[in-house]
């Protein structure tokens, strides 16, 4: 039993399938399917966790669309997977010893400025620049603090990675974008593997919305390198945007009780 009706899932394996393109772009994917998956029935430890199966599948699915383009340096890239796998598989061990209402508060905020930066930012291309880090201190440093974020909490995980590879190691974003999707599924295998020992990630849905992610994905990541940053770059910004506020609609929010708080004075 899959745990949901025929149709549902029908329409799950859609939300899925437009997720993955759009997560092959600007990261996000998260914000159709974690919804669904709970609007399907599925409570959120179960809806996440399941969610988890289809953005493995997006991320790897657009990281080999990106490879087999050559637009990978492997060198650089599987360091930073490996510390990020790792970090997340930590992260989603030690959920319930980390105060997920500071990554609650900190996590809009971020995300905010990330959006501002790739906005504002007058010289964002396809072009690399000049690094501020090497890339063995980014996958010391940046790569596990994302993914021990990714397996704890998650949202935006994307958009972290996204502008460490910009703004540290400045790579051009198509660039970016192809190394981000690399650590995204190494961070969402890390705690996928997690969820599934704990058994709460719910298989023939995650499966089924894995199959139509991948091929979403395929679709995404050939239409960045297409269009580049002109595509990218606009799509990031209202991500993160979105994201940003899909976390202060939550009324337990802490950063929106406080705003509240002193707006009530």
């Amino acid at each position: 039993m899959s745990g949901v009706d025929p149709q549902t899932l029908v329409l799950l394996c859609a939300v899925a399938g437009l997720a993955g393109c759009v997560d092959a772009i600007g990261g996000g994917g998260g914000l159709l399917t974690v919804p669904a998956l709970m609007l399907a029935g599925l409570d959120p430890v179960s809806a996440i966790a399941t969610n988890k199966a289809q953005g493995a599948a997006g991320a790897l699915s657009s990281a080999l669309a990106f490879a087999r383009a050559k637009m990978v340096d492997w060198r650089a890239a599987a360091p930073v997977a490996l510390a990020a796998g790792a970090a997340s598989v930590l992260g989603a061990v030690s959920v319930t010893h980390v105060d997920r209402r500071a990554l609650e508060a900190l996590a809009p905020a971020l995300l905010v400025a990330i959006a501002l930066y790739f906005l504002l930012a007058p010289r964002l291309s396809d072009k690399d620049a000049q690094a501020r880090i090497v890339p063995a201190l980014f996958a010391g440093t940046i790569a596990p603090l994302v993914g021990f974020y990714d397996g704890v909490f998650g949202p935006g995980a994307g958009s972290f990675y996204m502008i460490g590879f910009v703004g540290l190691l400045g790579y051009g974003v198509l660039r970016a974008t192809a190394h981000t999707k690399i650590a995204n599924a190494a961070s969402n295998l890390g705690s996928l593997g997690l969820y599934a020992a704990t058994g709460v990630v719910l298989w023939p849905v995650g499966l089924a919305m894995a199959l139509f992610a991948f091929l979403g994905a395929q679709v995404g990541a050939r239409l960045a390198m297409r269009h580049g940053a002109r595509l990218i770059r606009p799509l990031l910004v209202v991500v993160a945007c979105a994201m940003a506020l899909k976390l202060l609609a939550d009324p337990g929010n802490p950063l929106r009780q406080a705003v509240g708080a002193l707006l009530a004075r």
